[in-house]
């Protein structure tokens, strides 16, 4: 992630929690030095070490070492980071570390378990753009950590022509013949298709990547022999954990799924400051 996009959301995201100043700490010397641990409390893939470090930056004195490595499997009960510094710092921060942390590690643990149900190293697993306003940035990342790819960050990445862009334009031909006059020369093309005819249409004027859009994975493998190599194939449409298993072998390229980013189950993780007792963390 560009530490400087990152810099500058957590800005924000600590501006918002922040307001005019953290009341409960404002009791505490400004001298007080602690350590703290975060510390997993479900197993799952570990995202967004790089995080605390910067947002503790932003707030003031505090040193972050991370004990496992962003992609890594973790523990319930295993400590993932270690911080020391000004307690004012390190209590402040806590809330936006873990939400953000928390989510990332969400979303590469979902994106990993996508791709084992899938069992097909020919297909890559992609996102989509339906990430929460504010933290794509984060989000995309977090897929890439769970072995994903990124589909577009946003509308300048590609011409992506969906059912509304198809019908105004007056059908797929037309779509496409349309946005080949106005796109650049490196400006991919996708198109998606519902059905055999625009499937041949789309090859005919020769898109760049074509869409299945809510196709059985017996269709997608019928109409992928039809694609010439260089016409990439994507296959999309509520495909998601539970039905992923059934598209391997299919021989899409990729697929999307939107659900990677936009269901997303937190993984829970905490974060205690050494000596604090909490009856329902077992550290190991």
């Amino acid at each position: 992630m560009n530490p400087l996009l990152v810099n500058e959301k957590l800005a924000g995201f600590l501006k918002e929690d922040i307001g005019f100043g953290d009341l409960s700490v404002s009791y505490l010397p400004t001298d007080k030095v602690l350590t703290g641990y975060f510390i997993a409390k479900q197993s799952g893939i570990v995202c967004g070490q790089q995080l605390p470090q910067l947002a503790y930056n932003l707030i003031g004195e505090a040193h972050y070492t991370s004990l496992v490595s962003d992609g890594q499997h973790i523990s319930s009960g295993q400590k993932i980071g270690k911080v020391v510094g000004a307690a004012a710092t390190l209590l402040t921060g806590e809330r936006v570390i873990l939400n953000l942390m928390q989510r990332m590690s969400g979303i590469a643990t979902k994106t990993a378990q996508v791709i084992t149900e899938l069992n097909d190293p020919t297909i890559k697993i992609t996102d989509t753009r339906k990430t929460t306003p504010g933290l794509r940035l984060f989000d995309k990342y977090a897929v890439t950590v769970g072995g994903g790819f990124n589909h577009r960050f946003d509308l300048t990445n590609a011409i992506m022509l969906k059912d509304n862009h198809i019908a105004l334009a007056g059908g797929v031909k037309e779509a496409l013949l349309m946005a080949k006059k106005s796109a650049g020369p490196l400006t991919p093309i996708e198109i998606e298709v519902e059905t055999k005819q625009e499937l041949q249409d789309a090859i005919s004027i020769g898109a760049d990547v074509i869409m299945f859009d809510n196709q059985d994975p017996s269709t997608i493998k019928k109409w992928k022999k039809l694609v010439p190599d260089n016409i990439h194939v994507e296959a999309s449409g509520g495909i998601c954990e539970d039905t992923i298993a059934s598209f391997s072998g299919c021989g899409a390229d990729f697929i999307s799924i939107g659900n990677l980013t936009n269901a997303v189950s937190p993984l829970d993780i905490s974060f205690l400051v050494e000596g604090t007792v909490k009856k329902s963390v077992h550290v190991s």
